[in-house]
């Protein structure tokens, strides 16, 4: 079977285009391996690539994607932890600097989980990995007079100040933000005009 048509034709465009002039730099990915400062939890939405956001290079940005960029609090068990081992990778082997949430507007995930849509399918994954915003909806409340899109705007951002709740309950990401060798950031990503907001750590605010 071939790859979708898509995909070669892409990586046609990226050997004979960006590849030759960053040759080099995958060279001595390749011999010295990666060290990027920047770890950053998006979420899986095609139209939401932060290496496309942030003009990203090879090497640059440590990268987890997954449905509404959550974290999940931590929770030492026997299950599967995709999001915990790659942070736990990220700030104890590559040491990064910064962690940074990106949100972003018209969050499939968000609006499910505030429309309470029925289950996809019986096993409810979605469903029950879009119960960690619970806190994030109490804390906002119910809507209220405003427009169903201005509600889902203030629960996708505060579900960004509740996975920075999340993060900090990883004790080594506490131990490196207490002493100043790693800082939080969370950044809301407008779809439609392409501006970028980021979160004051004082006020809350996003501007």
């Amino acid at each position: 079977m071939h790859l979708p048509k898509r995909l070669i034709d892409g990586y046609e465009s990226f050997r004979t285009g960006r590849l030759p002039r960053e040759q080099g730099r995958y060279h001595d990915l390749a011999e010295h391996g990666q060290s990027p400062e920047i770890m950053l939890i998006g979420c899986c939405d095609s139209r939401v690539s932060p290496d496309v956001i942030f003009d990203a290079r090879p090497g640059e940005l440590f990268v987890v994607r997954n449905v509404a960029n959550l974290v999940p609090p931590f929770s030492p068990d026997d299950a599967y932890h995709g999001v915990s081992a790659a942070l736990e990778f990220a700030v104890q082997v590559l040491r990064v600097k910064h962690i940074v949430v990106l949100g972003h507007a018209r969050c499939g995930g968000i609006k499910a989980f505030a429309e309470r849509q029925e289950p996809l399918s019986p096993s409810d994954f979605i469903g029950k990995w879009m119960s960690m915003i619970a806190p994030a909806a109490d804390a906002i409340g119910p809507p209220s007079s405003e427009t169903p899109e201005s509600y889902l705007t203030r629960l996708e951002q505060a579900a960004m100040a509740t996975t920075l709740e999340n993060l900090m309950t990883f004790p080594y990401v506490r131990s490196q933000v207490e002493r100043g060798a790693l800082t939080l950031h969370a950044a809301y990503f407008a779809v439609a005009s392409g501006d970028l907001m980021v979160r004051d750590p004082v006020t809350g605010k996003f501007s």
